[in-house]
């Protein structure tokens, strides 16, 4: 079936297609460092630039994650996030902007926890998108899938290095929304994405899928998100952002005031990279 959240993905993939221009994707952790400031930070990222926002899924053993996201998920637990109040912050997003679309990413645990069936249709009512959990292998996708696909929602489906042809051919039957290129083997903020090795990959992925392909991990400058939208459909930042955010907190770890504009300095470079990279090489 169709939905309002599979239009918002594809309308948006369909408009930067259209006008020559790859997406940027940028990461936040729900509740990090409080909710009324995660808020703020949520709100602000299409103002700053942001074509598609992940909405990390706070949960105690981030596994896939550096440190720097690894200690936003336990400021934002320790500050009262959780499943209930990260759907309430996509909810009131929705109350002024029903365009940008919002994937939640995470773990499997904690969608087991409030389950599966009732989490996708509570996901659905509060405006979410779709959903990316890294810890969920294609075997036991289904569980999750299952209800998306009657919801109307997009599972985003990963591909990494290490994924041959033959395992690329499971990965992306009956993908939905875009693929995403983990562009490095280890976790999030250990490395720098390499533009020349991520050409190689999203060229052999372009083979076996028309769907939008975005790229992550280990992006963190304007002129590593640009060197990144030249030769993909979307470039993503996580690690970088969350960075940014704990530079600006205070010694008991509570958010200075310039926080929020900090966070959004930041972001708005690493969009006008990803903006100026494809008219910059058509030049």
């Amino acid at each position: 079936m169709t939905s309002l959240a599979a239009d918002r993905l594809g309308a948006c993939f369909a408009t930067l297609r259209k006008e020559g221009q790859a997406a940027m994707i940028a990461f936040i952790t729900a509740g990090d460092p409080d909710h009324d400031t995660s808020l703020s930070l949520l709100c602000g990222l299409p103002r700053a630039g942001v074509d598609v926002i992940e909405l990390g899924m706070p949960f105690t053993d981030p596994v896939a994650d550096g440190p720097a996201i690894e200690a936003a998920n336990l400021r934002a637990l320790k500050n009262g996030a959780n499943m209930v109040r990260t759907l309430d912050l996509v909810r009131h997003f929705r109350r002024n902007d029903d365009t940008t679309p919002i994937i939640l990413m995470g773990y499997f645990n904690p969608i087991y926890a409030y389950g599966a069936e009732k989490f996708v249709a509570d996901a659905a009512a509060s405006g979410v998108d779709g959903f990316i959990v890294v810890d969920l292998p294609l075997e036991e996708i289904a569980e999750l899938e299952n209800p998306a696909n009657t919801a109307g929602l997009n599972v985003v489906r990963l591909a990494t290095p290490t994924t041959d042809d033959a395992r690329l051919e499971t990965v992306l039957a009956g993908a939905k929304g875009f693929v995403y290129y983990v562009a490095i083997a280890g976790i999030t903020g250990s490395a720098s994405a390499d533009a020349k090795s991520v050409d190689i990959a999203v060229t052999r992925i372009r083979r076996h899928t028309n769907l939008p392909i975005a790229v992550g991990f280990g992006i963190r400058t304007p002129e590593q998100a640009a060197a990144i939208a030249r030769v993909a459909d979307a470039t993503v930042v996580g690690s970088a952002i969350v960075s940014k955010l704990e530079q600006n907190l205070d010694d008991q770890g509570m958010a200075r005031p310039e926080l929020v504009d900090q966070v959004m300095e930041l972001v708005s470079a690493l969009a006008s990279g990803v903006r100026q990279a494809r008219s910059a090489a058509a030049e």
